[in-house]
């Protein structure tokens, strides 16, 4: 199983460049990190996991920005979005962004796409909320279409459409990067993993034995293949117990929380996760 890491990177923590090194030193497989482009003062949308919403929430660093630098600094440490909040970007900027990393990293990165849970800030992006999800459905289709080998045209039911277009680089492997989609199991959710993604990124990982078969069996209806559907928990805090469940559950990798702390609060998180990268058979 690979062992990647997620954190609320911000300008208060370690930095992505002292991070990347540090995973990639410790054999750690991948770093993913969030977005928020803000949060409003002024908010009616509760915080998911309840209470006050944690301060680094207000200070993210912007994803691409920061994995770039660690994409620099690094040559195996895949790098992903937990999650890119497509309903917010421009999708033809967003496009070039996505494929100028994964170019300029060698193909590592994944694109992790969700929806949100923030209502004030997705309005701010004019974004109409009962119609998100369709609009991150079409944006990633537009994306797709610039993404192509030839020029392609992309009509879309929501947001915006593009005409055919002449659009470099190309991600790396062809078509499109790794695409996840990450939030909670649904059959709306499941959905949208079937028709454009190429799997899902549960959030915390929990029910899995539960959840997965309706997932493989969407998947499999909708004719994809049934070995291709990947699976990678998220935002996961380990025991040896649940690794080894997920990977009964058929899972390769796995994303575990780290601190939004300071250097010293990151590596001392990272010196008690070693166990789970130094002896990857032990979950098998």
């Amino acid at each position: 199983m690979r062992i990647s890491t997620t954190i609320f990177l911000t300008d208060e923590t370690i930095t992505p460049v002292r991070l990347a090194r540090a995973l990639e030193q410790r054999g750690f497989a991948g770093l993913y990190l969030p977005e928020h482009t803000h949060i409003p003062a002024e908010r009616t949308t509760p915080y998911p996991n309840g209470g006050d919403l944690p301060r680094e929430y207000t200070r993210l660093l912007d994803p691409f920005v920061a994995l770039s630098q660690a994409a620099a600094v690094t040559e195996r440490l895949a790098l992903g979005t937990g999650v890119t909040l497509v309903a917010e970007h421009d999708p033809i900027v967003l496009a070039k962004q996505v494929a100028t990393l994964d170019h300029l990293s060698g193909g590592r990165l994944t694109l992790g796409v969700g929806f949100g849970w923030n209502r004030e800030e997705a309005a701010d992006h004019g974004v109409e909320w009962r119609t998100r999800r369709d609009l991150t459905r079409d944006r990633i289709g537009l994306m797709r279409a610039l993404w192509a080998p030839d020029p392609t045209p992309y009509t879309a039911t929501h947001g915006r459409s593009v005409r055919a277009s002449h659009a470099h680089p190309k991600p790396v492997r062809g078509g499109a990067p790794r695409i996840l989609v990450g939030g909670g199991a649904g059959p709306i959710l499941f959905e949208h993993i079937c028709a454009y993604a190429d799997g899902w990124m549960p959030i915390g990982g929990a029910g899995l034995s539960r959840t997965l078969p309706e997932l493989r069996a969407r998947w499999e209806a909708a004719g994809r293949d049934p070995a291709a559907l990947e699976v990678v928990p998220y935002a996961v805090v380990p025991t040896p117990g649940k690794l080894a469940h997920y990977v009964d559950q058929g899972v390769e990798e796995v994303v575990l929380q780290l601190p939004a702390g300071d250097e010293r609060t990151v590596l001392a998180a990272l010196d008690g996760l070693d166990q789970y990268v130094d002896d990857p058979d032990q979950y098998v």
